[in-house]
């Protein structure tokens, strides 16, 4: 048996609490759907585990509760485990994104650009995975065939961009890699979970010239976007044969892989039996888990427990105190 003094050295799992934001192609689904219960609308995205100063997620439960997370890594760096880091700044940042209109024609730097050119910033890489998606969603994801700088740089000032993109249909549980430099925009009708590096770069080239609530256009990033952008045809992106893994009370599948972060789904499921699936806690690491459907346990070895539903996301820090799992859910499962 294990002695309660001893789990006592580890570290303690939390919930976050999401920053929101009002962009103007948000809809209701995060309120309406993952009960978010932030008075924005619309509300276009919530940023569920960020320290980007942007919009820092706050602790919502356990001893660092009311907290912005940014405050708590600052005070326990420890929680961040052997990862390289910045003091109290996550290397990632975990969305989720409603988008009732599409998204501006858009593109983010590297890491070396926004070094050089953005005050010291991180690029972008990111992941998308679709948690739904309206019958005939779509997402720009490059462009058909290569173009040259000029003739993209003409055909935004004359609107008429969209022929040289490649627009992608997409359903529910596909999975994209945005790496930067691509061309890219989330399509009206996409609920997507979005894992990214710490970053809040977006060079707009194109928005449909729409207006803003003041009734003023977004500003446009165009000389920046063409100095980033991938300007070579990109193949259409294919969904890559998955594999899921069985042990007790779950399975889980490798979504995606890079040097900036691994994306795993879980699928628990213990409703019909006594037994809680185990949780593999990294040592040297954090992890998070997003809950993007159903609900659960998670259970501490000495008795502590924390309830969670479909929206919820976990802190998992470096050092956690050995955890099971109960209940219906699909997970996120993200670590660096």
């Amino acid at each position: 048996m294990t002695n309660k003094n001893t789990i006592w050295k580890y570290n303690r799992p939390f919930l976050l609490k999401p920053a929101g934001k009002d962009y103007l192609w948000g809809g209701r689904r995060l309120n309406d759907d993952f009960a978010k219960g932030i008075d924005m609308e619309p509300l276009a995205e919530t940023w569920e585990c960020s320290t980007h100063p942007d919009g820092p997620s706050m602790v919502a439960s356990g001893q660092h509760a009311g907290k912005l997370l940014t405050e708590v890594l600052k005070e326990h760096p420890e929680y961040l485990g052997t990862h390289p880091q910045t003091e109290g700044e996550l290397p990632i940042l975990i969305k989720f994104i409603d988008a009732k209109q599409d998204l501006s024609v858009q593109v983010h730097p590297d890491d070396e650009y926004a070094r050089e050119h953005e005050h010291g910033s991180l690029g972008k890489t990111e992941m998308w995975y679709v948690m739904d998606a309206s019958k005939g969603a779509r997402l720009v994801y490059g462009f058909h065939h290569d173009i040259r700088k000029e003739t993209l740089r003409r055909s935004l000032e004359a609107g008429t961009v969209e022929k040289y993109l490649q627009k992608v249909p997409i359903q529910k549980d596909d999975v994209f890699y945005i790496e930067a430099g691509m061309v890219h925009a989330v399509g009206a009708g996409a609920l997507i979970a979005e894992i990214q590096e710490s970053s809040n770069l977006t060079y707009r080239m194109y928005d449909y010239n729409r207006v803003d609530r003041d009734g003023k256009r977004r500003e446009l990033h165009i000389d920046k976007a063409l100095e980033v952008a991938n300007l070579h045809g990109s193949a259409e992106p294919r969904q890559p044969m998955r594999v899921l893994r069985y042990k007790k009370g779950c399975a889980s599948e490798l979504l995606c892989r890079c040097k900036y972060f691994q994306v795993e789904r879980q699928l628990v499921n213990t409703e019909r039996c006594r037994e809680m699936a185990d949780v593999q806690t990294g040592s040297n690491s954090f992890q998070v888990l997003l809950c993007i459907g159903g609900c659960g346990v998670l259970f501490e070895e000495h008795g502590e427990y924390l309830n969670f539903f479909k929206g919820d996301c976990l802190f998992l820090p470096a050092d956690c105190v050995p955890l099971k799992i109960h209940g219906k859910a699909q997970m996120l499962k993200v670590s660096c």
